[in-house]
């Protein structure tokens, strides 16, 4: 997924799509291969710190937040009882506080807990805690299924994470966008590239209501980006010849050959389940190989959909990571 921004809109769907549990919706071993770019906007539960800043006062760099034991990657909840759900709302409550200490309730790891921060003065007059804060993401990124039954869909084949903290970003609520691929920045030795994307921001075509370490699922409420498509069974990867289904030009999906050169079995990461290598010249010399907003392209093999693209390797972007279909149709249903 590529970071455009940190500000989210909300999300709506109709009531009945809604209705469907995600974590039941999959029933199916045949599923729709999709492949489009689509626009993915999260927002997070409360605000999330994503690094500790010290704060430059009269005096010298004061860090309140790291002297009360705030940690990057901790969630804020509520500020003096109150919720918080964005940067502005948390920074009203540190004015209000005028320089009294406040409590915090964060979830860390899963476990709540409170702590209490004193605000310090910065030299511009206004009160701070010195932390660096995240309120949501919005990018790029790829849709690698459908289930025709129900909508249902997974996308990106990784969860998508704070960029300084590294942690998960916990869900709120998100939303999903129409999508059409406007340039390349063409990837090489060093330098990932990525996709640039054009969004209709008028209204959303899915939910995001799940953001896990192998994609993000939900419910597509438009059913235009799959309902003249087929559905192709799932299957296991094996080494050898397969295909990479991706949108990086308008909203044509082309079909990239490559080569499943590695499996990791058990043994791999939760988004790393095999290495791939793009062979298809035309994509090379489009791309560079495999670039930010790939991520979910769905990876076919013998006409079975088997996994999903998830990362590009820094050093050489023919070549990187995808998940096997098994561990995103387990995340999805899981509850």
């Amino acid at each position: 997924m590529q970071i455009r921004n940190k500000w989210l809109a909300r999300s709506c769907a109709a009531a009945l799509v809604l209705a469907l549990s995600v974590g039941t919706a999959l029933a199916a071993q045949s599923l729709i291969p999709v492949g489009r770019a689509a626009g993915i906007k999260l927002h997070a539960d409360g605000v999330m710190i994503a690094s500790l800043d010290p704060v430059t006062t009269a005096v010298g760099q004061v860090s309140p937040a790291e002297a009360a034991g705030l940690q990057p990657g901790d969630v804020i909840l509520t500020a003096n009882g109150q919720s918080v759900d964005t940067n502005d709302a948390l920074q009203e409550i540190i004015e209000g506080a005028e320089g009294q200490a406040i409590t915090l309730h964060v979830r860390r790891d899963g476990e709540e807990l409170d702590v209490s921060v004193t605000p310090v003065q910065d030299t511009s007059g206004h009160d701070r805690l010195g932390v660096m804060i995240r309120d949501g993401m919005a990018g790029i990124g790829t849709i690698t299924y459908v289930d025709p039954e129900t909508g249902a869909y997974g996308s990106l084949g990784h969860g998508i994470c704070d960029g300084e903290s590294g942690v998960l970003v916990p869900l709120a609520e998100g939303s999903l966008m129409e999508a059409s691929v406007a340039g390349v920045q063409k990837g090489a030795s060093g330098a990932p590239g990525a996709l640039q994307g054009e969004f209709n921001l008028q209204e959303d075509m899915g939910t995001v209501e799940k953001n896990t370490d192998t994609g993000i699922f939900g419910v597509l409420t438009d059913d235009s980006y799959y309902d003249d498509l087929d559905t192709l069974p799932i299957a296991d990867a094996q080494e050898g010849t397969c295909e990479i289904w991706s949108n990086v030009e308008g909203e044509t999906v082309g079909h990239y050959t490559a080569e499943i050169t590695k499996l990791y079995g058990e043994g791999g990461e939760n988004d790393r389940s095999m290495v791939i290598h793009v062979t298809d010249r035309k994509l090379i010399e489009k791309t560079g190989g495999i670039v930010q907003g790939m991520s979910g392209s769905p990876v076919i093999q013998d006409g079975k959909l088997v996994g999903a693209v998830t990362h590009v390797l820094v050093n050489d972007p023919t070549r990187g990571y995808a998940v096997e279909i098994e561990k995103m149709l387990e995340a999805q249903t899981a509850a």
